[in-house]
């Protein structure tokens, strides 16, 4: 059984998290090194009436992640970051992220925090936002490489918008790599067997 926690979420968390942002500054050296690999838009939880569309693989961090009160402590900064934004022509989208830490005990700190940080996000939004409340459910943990770890979480307001949104964090040797999933709805409508594979997919990809 997953495990639950209620608490206040930021408006429109899934939704607005996953926005498309601006793109900050990016430091030379990583728009110079090179990118991990990224999951394609067929490797996402297949859409029943749309098709996804990925982005390109960007370096840097996205305005969208720096807000993110679930991520922006771990991914803020930008420095050997790379991103992909993914969408389809309705309400569902998704994001990767990925960090390449200098050694491989940077990166198991930077899972570590991620894994805490997304553990302890709703109750961080309930002090932000009364008006809103969230369920976080734990979907455990996954063999692919050094591992990883995937979360749900459902937000609703006060006059009723309800998101849905799917995180997992995984790690290959010194990569880092977050997957973010989020569209209208509510558990019932969660993909989680499919975004677990995803997940596995996205691990896999990086080097």
């Amino acid at each position: 059984m997953p495990k639950s926690t209620r608490a206040g979420a930021l408006l429109a968390l899934a939704v607005t998290g996953l926005a498309l942002g601006a793109t900050l500054a990016t430091p030379a050296n990583a728009a110079a090194a090179k990118a991990p690999g990224f999951l394609k838009a067929a490797d996402l939880p297949p859409h029943p009436s749309s098709t996804g569309t990925a982005g390109k693989v960007t370096a840097g961090v996205p305005e969208a992640v720096e807000q993110d009160r679930c991520l922006s402590m771990a991914l803020g900064g930008g420095s050997n970051t790379w991103y992909r934004e993914f969408r389809t022509d309705l309400d569902t989208s998704a994001r990767q992220v990925s960090v390449r830490s200098s050694t491989t005990a940077a990166a198991k700190g930077r899972f570590s925090r991620l894994n805490k940080d997304i553990k302890s996000c709703a109750a961080r939004i309930e002090k932000a936002d009364p008006e809103t409340e969230a369920t976080l459910r734990d979907y455990g943990t996954l063999p692919v490489e050094e591992g990883a770890h995937v979360y749900g979480q459902h937000t609703v307001t006060s006059w009723g918008a309800s998101d849905i949104r799917l995180l997992s964090v995984g790690r290959d040797g010194r990569t880092v790599t977050v997957v973010d999933w989020g569209q209208l709805g509510d558990f019932r409508g969660a993909p989680v067997k499919a975004f677990k594979k995803t997940t596995v997919t996205a691990v896999n990809k990086l080097d």
